[in-house]
């Protein structure tokens, strides 16, 4: 793992193991940090964040990272099971009492103190994104166009007759 710097001594097992697993994961790909953020549509320091265990990332950004690595199928998978793992015991910074939200977005922690919840990021990729049902405004526009032609083909055989 030659330049990565240590992981912090205070890292659950879970998140340790996940990070050392994604640093390699990393390393196989060859890729810089700049090259590999313009491959996964995740910043160059957004990599920084995750590869150094400041952050959790995204699912996404995993199924990326797998992707560019030519990992599929069941080896795909099990960085997806290591990421829940490593997400469910990452640890969450403390939050001040009086900002922490109604919506449930935080909760307590064993000793009293309130931590974020982890949201995961649901932004995909544009090649990435599932693809959508057309609108109806652009239905009605072509059915439009279409009874347009039709009129035009129909005036057009009338006008020549």
């Amino acid at each position: 793992m030659g330049g990565w710097q240590p992981l912090p001594d205070e890292l659950p097992p879970e998140v340790r193991h996940f990070v050392t697993q994604l640093r390699l994961l990393k390393d196989r790909t060859g890729l810089s940090l700049v090259a590999l953020g313009a491959r996964t549509a995740y910043s160059k320091s957004s990599w920084q964040r995750y590869l150094n265990a400041v952050q959790p990332p995204p699912r996404q950004a995993v199924m990326a990272l797998c992707r560019v690595a030519g990992e599929s199928g069941e080896d795909a998978e099990r960085f997806v099971v290591r990421w829940e793992l490593a997400v469910h015991a990452w640890p969450r910074p403390a939050m001040p009492k009086e900002s922490s939200s109604s919506d449930g977005s935080s909760y307590g922690s064993s000793d009293g103190s309130e931590v974020e919840a982890y949201e995961d990021d649901p932004t995909l990729p544009w090649w990435d994104t599932p693809p959508q049902e057309p609108s109806r405004r652009l239905l009605y526009a072509a059915l439009g166009l279409a009874v347009v032609l039709v009129l035009t083909v129909v005036i057009g055989a009338f006008a020549v007759g």
